[in-house]
């Protein structure tokens, strides 16, 4: 084993503890000057430890069609709580800036004010909206499986996004707290991004849904990563924190929808 991989569970316990509420020893940061060059390339393995307890929760209680709703909404509660509701931060201020600033400068100003706007709060509504009726979707199929198993699969598939984007994009603001940590070497990305769709076709494969369907999903996922990059980059030349957080529930969502669609 090469010594980068030695180094991946060091890499998964920095993700855990920059993208998660969950406590992570010390000592794994002890010499670590913050960089996340390398470390981004844990964050499809990150994703999946973050959305384990609520993929455990949906696939452990029992269920019935009436309360696939109340599960599926509690399940996407575990994981903000887990998570800080940092990406839900992120999206909410991303859709803000995006879509109600004047011109760069005035949309970069919207996303570093702490309150909320209208943008923002039809964002999480949606955010959470789609995602709750795509896995009560899911979760009314005769698989007991196919909705934890495929949030974790878009739990892991959505954070290989989220280093997409990062290398992708320039920083928009150089001295913002996305550029402070650096930016994902080409290896990572590239890393996260094979992680990320081999375990989301893994453990699709383990359900039911056919082959063509989660490639349907991965597919709209992609494209919704494309699609939201583009706005960025015309609206504000480049990333910040808040459209990395973004990136992660816009290709979520469009996985689990896409997914709960087509089957």
């Amino acid at each position: 084993m090469s010594a980068a991989f030695k180094e991946l569970p060091l890499d998964l316990a920095r993700s855990l503890g920059f993208l998660s509420r969950l406590p992570v020893p010390a000592r794994y940061f002890e010499g670590h000057d913050g960089s996340m060059g390398r470390t981004a390339r844990a964050f499809p393995l990150a994703g999946l430890v973050i959305a384990a307890p609520s993929a455990a929760l949906l696939g452990l209680l029992p269920h019935r069609p009436e309360t696939a709703l109340l599960l599926a909404l509690l399940a996407l509660g575990l994981s903000t709580l887990l998570s800080g509701a940092l990406h839900e931060d992120g999206l909410a201020d991303s859709a803000d800036g995006l879509f109600g600033g004047r011109d760069r400068e005035h949309a970069l100003t919207i996303m570093k004010d702490s309150r909320i706007g209208a943008y923002g709060v039809i964002a999480l509504i949606l955010s959470f909206g789609l995602r709750t009726a795509a896995l009560a979707a899911l979760l009314a199929s005769a698989a007991p499986l196919l909705a934890p198993l495929t949030l974790l699969a878009a739990a892991s598939l959505s954070r290989a996004f989220m280093v997409w984007h990062w290398q992708t994009l320039s920083p928009a603001r150089p001295g913002g707290t996305a550029a402070a940590v650096g930016q994902p070497s080409i290896a990572s990305r590239n890393l996260a991004l094979v992680m990320g769709a081999a375990l989301a076709l893994l453990l699709s494969r383990l359900t039911p849904a056919p082959p063509l369907a989660v490639l349907v999903a991965f597919a709209v996922s992609a494209f919704a990563a494309l699609l939201f990059a583009r706005k960025v980059r015309r609206t504000i030349g480049g990333h910040t924190g808040d459209t990395i957080g973004a990136t992660q529930q816009i290709t979520e969502t469009a996985f689990l929808c896409a997914l709960a669609v087509v089957l």
